[in-house]
């Protein structure tokens, strides 16, 4: 088993090329919460560029919140705005001559997708329409157990079981909420060996970075490092 690196992208102006050149997948923020149709471009081009694959980061349609509070939608309404932001990165990357082969909801949305079925399932057949693709060619990236992992097997989706490496994991196993002591971790030692702890666990297929944590770059190459150095021949 192998594990790889996935940073959230596209978000932030002035956003380093370098976390392109770390990470294996990059998901690219594509309307919802952040980006435009230039960010979404350059990402595209940046992806090319270093080799990192190419994929979409929809949320909830909150551009003021971050995409970090769920807000009160129907399925079916969710749906479409998930299809649409998918939509938008599929057209760029076709006219770049590539395409989008993950997905991973944003903030809010990858949440209480993950512990709602109906939204899941909203979430997993927007990504399919918006992004006219064959469910044998995406993979879905989410939490190791939960609603999205079940959609993505009734919708026959590969999925990537997730861990964060550069934030903090409360006794439950679920995450330190946003605000709190100890929420985001800025230490790349810390990050570096959280990464080693995943890669040993064989729990997960892919580890996250957030590229809007301080010291970004710095933790995804320490992050990168790490899971390069445990699946050293």
């Amino acid at each position: 088993m192998s594990v790889w690196l996935n940073v959230d992208l596209g978000e932030l102006e002035g956003e380093p090329e370098a976390l392109y050149a770390a990470t294996h997948v990059a998901n690219i923020a594509c309307g919802g919460h952040a980006g435009d149709d230039e960010s979404m471009k350059r990402a595209v081009s940046l992806c090319l560029r270093h080799g990192a694959a190419l994929g979409v980061h929809p949320s909830y349609p909150d551009r003021e919140g971050f995409g970090r509070r769920a807000l009160s939608l129907a399925a079916t309404a969710l749906g479409d705005a998930v299809a649409a932001q998918c939509a938008h990165l599929a057209d760029v990357a076709r006219a770049s001559g590539t395409a989008v082969r993950f997905v991973k909801p944003h903030g809010a949305l990858y949440h209480t997708a993950d512990r709602d079925p109906a939204l899941a399932t909203a979430v997993v057949n927007a990504a399919l329409r918006g992004l006219r693709a064959q469910a044998s060619d995406l993979t879905l990236i989410g939490p190791p157990a939960g609603a999205l992992a079940e959609a993505a097997a009734r919708a026959g989706l590969s999925y990537a079981r997730e861990a964060f490496a550069d934030r903090g994991v409360r006794s439950d196993g679920t995450l330190v909420p946003r605000g709190q002591p100890g929420a985001v971790i800025v230490d790349p030692a810390r990050v570096a060996a959280r990464a080693r702890e995943l890669c040993a666990s064989g729990d997960v297929e892919t580890i996250g970075v957030h590229s809007d944590s301080p010291g970004a770059v710095t933790l995804a190459r320490a992050a990168r490092a790490a899971i390069d150095e445990a699946f050293a021949p």
